[in-house]
């Protein structure tokens, strides 16, 4: 059976959601043993993982189980004894308190290890630590479709994986929401409100800033209106 008369390319011409079915599309066109890399970007809390999660899950029941994975760049945060030993716990979340090399080595790793399963991290915010192998990509997996903060950056080690993605989504949400959800993330993780509201605006509106400088490196923009709630 060709691409063109596959049950997955019927499905795409049926789907009413537009990145859904543009992720689809990524899956179809990587197929049998190979994989194609969907990777979204934007500053902390405009909903990449949110949004990153969404496609994993509506691929896989579309195209069926392990279709898409997900990749987050935050299992690469470097752990708190290492922050601690560099002297940058305060700046938890700035491009230097990540495993950037480690994540592309990872990427690459997907993109051409697709005959065993290959695990990959996460970050766990009740433990504020990253933890390993929380992720599987599994043989039939096709599409990765991975999220950070960072993944636009023109310097290194992001910018080895540039050319690794088959698109790059910008996906754009009002600093007021997003400074909200950041405030209540850092509630919910066990800081006082003032606690929150400091380490909000030292630490996650100057990493914002930074990811905001490479939203034209990117192919495409989501606004904040396409990213769903759950």
């Amino acid at each position: 059976m060709g691409p063109e008369n596959s049950p997955l390319t019927h499905k795409l011409f049926c789907m009413p959601e537009p990145l859904v079915a543009d992720a689809l599309a990524l899956a179809l066109e990587a197929g049998g043993h190979h994989r194609a890399a969907l990777a979204l970007t934007g500053p902390p809390a405009a909903g990449k993982s949110t949004l990153a999660r969404y496609l994993v899950r509506r691929v896989n029941q579309e195209a069926g189980k392990d279709t898409a994975g997900y990749l987050p760049m935050d299992g690469f945060h470097l752990s708190n004894t290492q922050l601690d030993r560099l002297g940058r716990r305060d700046r938890k979340g700035a491009p230097d308190t990540f495993d950037g090399y480690g994540y592309v080595a990872l990427l690459q790793r997907l993109l051409t290890e697709t005959t065993h399963p290959v695990y990959v991290p996460d970050y766990d915010r009740v433990l504020h630590e990253p933890v390993a192998a929380r992720h599987v990509f599994t043989p039939a997996t096709s599409l990765v479709v991975t999220e950070g903060n960072y993944l636009a950056f023109d310097e290194e080690p992001w910018s080895l994986a540039q050319d690794l993605y088959a698109e790059l989504w910008y996906v754009e949400t009002a600093d007021s929401e997003r400074e909200q959800r950041l405030h209540q993330r850092q509630v919910r993780g066990g800081a006082t409100p003032e606690a929150a509201q400091e380490w909000v605006v030292r630490s996650d509106r100057p990493n914002g800033e930074l990811v905001k400088r490479f939203r034209d490196n990117c192919t495409r923009v989501v606004p904040s209106g396409l990213v769903p709630r759950h």
